[in-house]
């Protein structure tokens, strides 16, 4: 009768001993494997694409253009900024084209890039720039010669994914699940 006291209890504390040390482990490797820091290092390539055609002449300064992460970032073996991550620029200059011959111009700065996390990784030294062609001096030719009037400059058009590569702008750590 006293050697079943004895083991009820020693059994019990084994499996205890047992349930404690099984829930302690597993919390302690989800925790360490469930998010992991990394730095994404100021200077790091990001290779954008856009989202939609831009015509210098339909859009104003401010304006906000959507860009999209055509490539895997990686920072070793781990994917720090995936493809698809939505970019965002903002229009510096957009002058349209005019009947004088001069082209039009498209400036663009990127700003950041969002992650699906939410957080924001920002961009420097980062701009598209594009113009259409200058005809100022054909136009001047037509005009002397004939007295047409003056062709227009070719406009300046963003088409629809247009490639272009932006930079982190500072060292930027985000946690990785």
């Amino acid at each position: 009768d006293k050697r079943r006291e004895v083991r009820a209890p020693s059994f019990f504390i084994i499996y205890k001993m047992k349930t404690f040390l099984l829930v302690f482990f597993s919390m302690l490797f989800s925790v360490a494997t469930s998010a992991k820091k990394i730095t994404i290092k100021s200077g790091t390539i990001v290779p954008l694409e856009s989202i939609k055609e831009i015509k210098a002449a339909n859009t104003h300064i401010g304006e906000s253009i959507d860009f999209r992460v055509t490539h895997d970032v990686k920072i070793g073996n781990l994917v720090a900024i995936p493809a698809g991550a939505i970019a965002k620029g903002a229009v510096f200059e957009a002058k349209r084209s005019t009947a004088f011959g001069t082209k039009g111009r498209l400036g663009i700065k990127l700003r950041y890039v969002t992650l699906p996390s939410g957080d924001n990784i920002s961009l420097a030294s980062s701009e598209v720039y594009i113009q259409g062609k200058n005809r100022m001096p054909l136009s001047v030719v037509i005009f002397c010669f004939t007295c047409l009037p003056f062709p227009c400059g070719s406009k300046a058009v963003m088409p629809l994914g247009y490639e272009c590569d932006a930079t982190v702008g500072v060292n930027t750590e985000i946690n990785i699940e």
